[in-house]
């Protein structure tokens, strides 16, 4: 594997990541119609920056995200939730992780770590929030690997058919150190 992570024109290259999204998320043509206007949307937000995890020039993972906005619909589905558990706090001067994913041919060999670690790793906030499905698994290892601890769960996103759970982290994340 010869990956490299890099910054990557999220606009431009739509098509590809939404590939690796469908892949890792098993999204259907028509789920990822709507989600091709929603990520070219997010892209004109002020802040709004991706990177890309290419093997041998091929994409196999994205991230993007941008500064959170209590106004963005994210923020207004997951706010009621936060403020239920004393956590509301988090939906400012954070650093909102919109989407991680990386094609199953590339999972668990590192991808996800450093696309993540290194798109906060440039945020100026001081933490960093995300959604991830509510059931143990690995994006949620990893995570909890990272530093992000639940704020939420049972969060229910209209048309979602399954609850998520809302995480946060203080930046910069946590890093692997030995016997870890």
């Amino acid at each position: 594997m010869d990956l490299a992570i890099g910054p990557l024109d999220l606009s431009a290259h739509v098509d590809e990541a939404l590939a690796v999204q469908a892949a890792a998320f098993g999204l259907g043509p028509d789920e990822v119609a709507v989600r091709r206007q929603i990520v070219l949307r997010h892209m004109t937000h002020a802040g709004a920056r991706a990177l890309g995890a290419t093997d041998r020039g091929r994409l196999v993972g994205f991230v993007y995200g941008m500064p959170n906005d209590r106004a963005h619909w994210w923020s207004t589905v997951v706010e009621p939730y936060l403020r239920a558990q004393g956590t509301d706090p988090w939906l400012d001067d954070s650093f909102v992780i919109t989407e991680l994913h990386v094609h199953p041919s590339h999972q668990n060999r590192g991808a996800g770590r450093a696309l993540i670690t290194t798109i906060t790793d440039a945020a100026p906030q001081p933490r960093s929030i995300l959604s991830a499905i509510d059931t143990e698994s690995p994006a949620r290892g990893l995570y909890r690997s990272l530093g992000y601890q639940d704020l939420a769960r049972r969060v229910l996103f209209p048309s979602a058919p399954k609850p998520y759970a809302v995480m946060g982290a203080t930046l910069p994340l946590l890093r692997r150190t030995a016997g870890r």
